[in-house]
Parts: structure tokens; sequence; C-alpha cells
């Protein structure tokens, strides 16, 4: 039997043991079923507003109170606002440091999830069937650039380098790319050495050095030229990837996934050192890593399952590690302008000190 593999669900990320990988696709569910021998909670809850917009309307996500507490997958920065993207369709945007916020009208109910901002204005996200929205207003309003059902293949990540050229890539090693904006996409999925269509979890951009994408299996694969050609790059560790950020230094690759193992890397991944991570009272990580970022600070932050939050402040070359007292679990981090950490995942947003504990008390 191979390894578990995991990928973003209701709770973040889930793991579903894997058989063989022959049949691959037919429905969204027979899709998962054929792939890893059960269907997720993600896949019920997603299947329905597809075959509920056959009809050629747009069916939009409704709108919630309580939509900052459901499901979240990820979260970034357009300018000085934050903006938010997960289950149901649902994005949300909030112009004081994660407070408070407001829901933008979405045309899908699809679960979403990933998304990324080039400016203050211009951003996208990605999520179930291939799914591509832009919005050009900051995150208030959106638009379906490209959607793929037959394909049935969920986008995991999407960076853009401008407002012209982006890459998303997802399920079934998907890899798909965009010269204009996301007016078209080009599947580009041939450029890379992955001929058993491994799933492709994660893209980031590594400071001074290009593209780096990582995946279950251990894939890992890099591109020096943005997105034109690629090579496959040694791994350090044959378990699943979830996960990868860039330094502020040149070359600086941090790749996280199964089992709380975490690697660092100084010259775009020709070499790997594995990070122990600890808490404080000497435990080691063992629950999966889903996401991380490049802090404002020069900070680098990693979160995952059982509430684990991880800070760096030299680099990656070693972390500390809190584990929040909830456990629930999360799938996406930044920080505000005091440095404190906007959490994403289950229950939504919350913010945290900048260790990733919770906040003291305003007196």
């Amino acid at each position: 039997m191979s390894e578990p593999v995991q990928r973003r669900t209701l709770f973040g990320r889930a793991v579903v043991p894997c058989q063989a990988r022959a049949s691959r696709f037919h429905s969204s569910v027979a899709g998962m079923l054929s792939l890893c021998g059960a269907v997720s909670l993600l896949l019920l809850s997603a299947t329905a507003p597809v075959q509920a917009a056959t009809d050629g309307q747009t069916r939009y996500s409704i709108e919630s109170a309580k939509a900052a507490s459901n499901l979240l997958l990820d979260i970034t920065e357009a300018g000085d606002r934050l903006v938010v993207a997960g289950d149901r369709g649902h994005i949300l945007y909030s112009d004081d440091g994660g407070n408070s916020w407001a829901q933008a009208k979405v045309p899908t109910r699809q679960l979403l999830t990933a998304i990324d901002f080039v400016d203050d204005k211009h951003g996208w996200a990605v999520g179930h069937d291939a799914l591509v929205l832009s919005t050009s207003d900051g995150g208030q309003s959106w638009q379906v650039q490209y959607e793929d059902r037959e394909r049935e293949a969920p986008l995991l990540d999407v960076w853009f380098e401008d407002t012209q050229h982006g890459i998303a890539v997802g399920a079934y090693g998907a890899l798909i790319e965009t010269i204009d904006g996301g007016q078209s996409w080009d599947d580009i999925s041939d450029r890379l050495e992955n001929e058993d269509g491994f799933h492709l979890n994660a893209i980031a951009h590594i400071e001074g050095s290009g593209l780096f994408v990582v995946g279950e299996m251990g894939g890992m694969f890099r591109s020096a030229d943005m997105g034109e050609t690629w090579e496959k790059v040694e791994s350090p560790y044959q378990g699943s990837f979830f996960g990868v950020v860039g330094g502020s230094e040149p070359g600086v690759v941090i790749a996280f996934g199964l089992r709380g193992h975490l690697f660092r890397s100084a010259d775009f991944g020709d070499s790997w050192e594995g990070i122990e991570l600890r808490n404080g009272s000497g435990h080691a990580l063992e629950s999966g890593l889903a996401d991380g970022s490049l802090l404002r600070d020069g900070r680098i932050a990693v979160v995952g399952h059982g509430g684990a939050v991880l800070t760096s402040d030299d680099q990656g070359r070693s972390f500390k590690l809190v584990n929040r007292p909830d456990r629930r679990s999360l799938s996406g981090v930044t920080s505000d302008s005091q440095g404190n950490l906007i959490l994403v995942g289950q229950g939504g947003v919350r913010i945290a000190s900048p260790s990733g504990a919770d906040l003291a008390p305003k007196q």
C-alpha cells in the first residue's frame, strides 16, 4: 500500500488511505473514490452546488453573518486589506486588521482553496472543478475566469507574478498558466516530469531564484525562468509535501507536510536540512503542516493540524512551536502591522499573538 495522501477538505487537509491510482476520473465522488477509496466530507458538500448550477444560472455564495467563523482555507494581503477564502465560495475582506469582515459577492458555491493578490486591486482565487476567479476591485466582487468540470480536478494553489502572468497547481498533476491576466489558461503539465500525475499541492516564488512546486510522494519541482521550463528536484523525503514558502534571503526554501516534517534549503533545492520541531515540553511535532507565509517583518510562519503554529526569526534555521489550546486545524496565516498573526482554518478567522498564542485580554 502506498503512503496516505492528504488534500484540502473541510478540516484543512484530511488523510485518506490511497490505493492504486489506475482509475482516475468519472464524477467528483467517483473520482475520489477511485483515488483514495473513501469520500471526504469536502466532496459531499461540494458536489451539490455543481449539480444545482447545471441550469445555466449563476449561483452566488450565500451571504452569512457567520461566514467569518466557518471553514476558511487561505488568507492573503491586498495592500493593507486582508482577504480570505474558503467553504461554499465564501470570500471575505477586512480593512481593520481582521477585527471585522465584509463578505464579497462571489459567483460560486464551490470550496475555494487558495487566493493570491499582486497589488491592492488585482487578485485570483482557485478551487474545485479547476475553478479560477478574479477580482479587480480589491476583492469586493469576483468573476469566473476559468472552469473545467470535465477535468474534475480541484486547483489547490495559485501564484501570480504580475497582473498578466500566473500559474495554478492542483490534483492529478494539474498545472495551468495564463499570460493575459486569466483571459485564457493553458495546460502546461507536460513541462513537468510527473508522468503518474501526482497531486501538486503548492507553488511559491523563491527570492532571487524562481518558482518552486511541491506535491505528494515527495514531489518537488523548480523553475529558474518563471515557469517556462521545470526541473525535478531530488527530494529529502518521500512523504507528501503540502506547502512551500520562500524566505527573504535568496535561495531559501521551506517545504513541509506529513507528520510534522519540515525541510530547509538555502540553495533553491540543491541540498536540504531537516529541521527538528519540538514544543516547550520537548515533544516532537507529529501533526501535518498545511501552509506558510513570509510575514511583513521578515519572519516565517507555518501552520497545520491540531492548532500547530510555527514561527522562525532566522529564515527557517529554527522554529518555535505553539500548539493552540483549541486544537483546531489551521490552513493559512499572515500578520498584521503589529506583528500579530491572523490565522484561518477550522472555525474561521482568529487573531493571535506574534507567537501564535492567544492574545492577552485587553485591560
